[in-house]
């Protein structure tokens, strides 16, 4: 071969080589990565971290959903990359029951439960037969039916741990009735209901202050910190450790702090 065909074989396989390179750009830059999360704080502070993320490059579609059971099932289906919305307890009982292959991969916010009610001032307020709501799911159910253990009007099954239910109670001298309510649906049956336990994105979606309006709050040591979540074989990719990157920022930390002033702490 003449050394002007072998220059002109090597431009056109270099040519190949970039085009090629060129015709598969990096992920972040391809399409945006599609994040579920709840409507309220997680909706909210999710825009801080597309900001945060957007300057490293990594663009992120944000996907509001209405309640806890579809992120998860969008998330296994391949509808979403990642969500933001739930605790380590409420993803280890789906992972179980619905043997997705999903894992967190970091911590994010903390949201202490709290009990409303527009008819008493205080839970030892409450009368005789009294409706109380709590979230439907095991784990948000057993974190309303724990404060109400803590604050002296139950008593439940030692060995029922987390995810207690009513079933589990075993002292009720007030024969409270437990109403098990989907968890985005409680702040609408407050009217109906004489107190409710709401997980505070909800509340505060509902313009009910947790610091000002709950006559009853979990403690602040609590295993509810909410989590970051991917697909099982996501959890590597480099998109990932980007999302997390801009989540634990300052700026989406000042967010948080500024914005929610104790209602939603920062968990990292």
């Amino acid at each position: 071969m003449s050394s002007s065909k072998r220059k002109l074989l090597q431009s056109i396989v270099a040519l190949a080589i970039t085009s090629g390179f060129a015709a598969v750009p990096a992920f972040a830059q391809d399409k945006p990565i599609k994040v579920g999360v709840t409507g309220g704080p997680h909706a909210q502070i999710f825009e801080q971290v597309k900001k945060v993320a957007e300057k490293d490059g990594l663009k992120i579609q944000i996907v509001e959903f209405s309640d806890y059971v579809q992120p998860n099932a969008a998330l296994a289906a391949g509808d979403l990359d990642a969500n933001s919305y739930q605790h380590k307890p409420y993803l280890d009982q789906q992972v179980k029951d619905r043997n997705y292959k999903l894992v967190d991969v970091a911590y994010t916010v903390n949201f202490p439960i709290g009990i409303y009610s527009k008819k008493v001032k205080s839970l030892k307020d409450l009368k005789d037969g009294a409706r109380v709501g709590i979230p439907n799911d095991p784990t948000n159910g057993g974190r309303v039916l724990l404060v109400f253990q803590d604050q002296g009007l139950i008593k439940l099954k030692p060995e029922a741990g987390l995810k207690a239910t009513p079933l589990d109670v075993i002292e009720n001298p007030k024969k409270i009735k437990f109403v098990e309510v989907d968890a985005a649906q409680l702040p609408r049956s407050l009217d109906d209901l004489d107190a409710a336990g709401i997980n505070t994105n909800f509340a505060l979606s509902a313009g009910l202050n947790p610091g000002k309006d709950a006559i009853a709050k979990e403690g602040a040591k609590s295993p509810y910190v909410n989590i970051l979540v991917v697909r099982e074989q996501d959890k590597s990719k480099p998109w990932v450790a980007k999302l997390v990157k801009a989540y634990h920022s300052d700026e989406v930390r000042n967010y948080i702090q500024n914005e929610f002033k104790g209602s939603v702490l920062a968990g990292w």
